[in-house]
């Protein structure tokens, strides 16, 4: 009997302690939160044929890639592992121009195999200048496309890649992020003459 009295004794102690507030709760799983500074821009080099702004946490880095044409670069932002390649083509012909112009929907094209959306649109910069843009949903690549021309001399292309094995889900804040940093760079856009 007084083992019965000493059991139920622990067990109410036991029950007691496991109410109290300092006890050990497992933690739900969680997507992994990166903190974003606030948004601050800085003209880049006089030394392309375009012009603009882009994010201070960013830095210019040119293409190496043995493909790579005068004019090409990477935006790269050392803190997220993210990457906006850009690649410039002077416009000589119509003819060349609608060829840039497919080029960039057939690049687009190619991330509808993994991707579980592709949201296109066009929007006017306060410059003028169209920007037509795929936002693009999924395990892709590449999570943003954009071009914009003059229709005459110029024509930039630019996708937005994550060098990171980080699940894209995960990576929304920062896409949200880098995306603004775009917008921001095309509605500073100026084509030298």
């Amino acid at each position: 009997m007084k083992t019965k009295y000493f059991l139920l004794i622990i067990g109410l102690v036991a029950f007691m302690q496991a109410c109290h507030e300092d006890s050990y709760y497992p933690k739900p799983s969680a997507l992994y939160r990166m903190p974003l500074p606030e948004h601050e821009y800085v003209a880049v080099a006089d030394t392309m044929p375009y012009q603009f702004e882009i994010s201070k946490y960013a830095i210019i880095k040119p293409d190496t890639s043995w493909i790579a044409e005068a004019h090409w670069v990477h935006i790269f932002y050392p803190d997220f592992v993210a990457d906006v390649q850009l690649t410039y083509k002077a416009v000589h012909s119509q003819q060349e121009l609608q060829r840039f112009v497919n080029e960039s929907y057939k690049l687009t094209a190619k991330q509808q195999i993994k991707a579980t959306a592709i949201n296109e649109g066009k929007y006017t910069t306060p410059n003028g200048h169209v920007v037509s843009f795929a936002a693009i949903e999924g395990e892709v690549p590449t999570q943003f496309q954009f071009f914009t021309t003059d229709s005459t001399k110029h024509f930039l292309r630019g996708a937005l890649y994550f060098r990171t094995s980080v699940a894209n889900d995960s990576l929304a804040p920062v896409i949200k992020y880098v995306t603004e940093d775009i917008t921001h760079m095309m509605n500073t856009l100026e084509w030298k003459k």
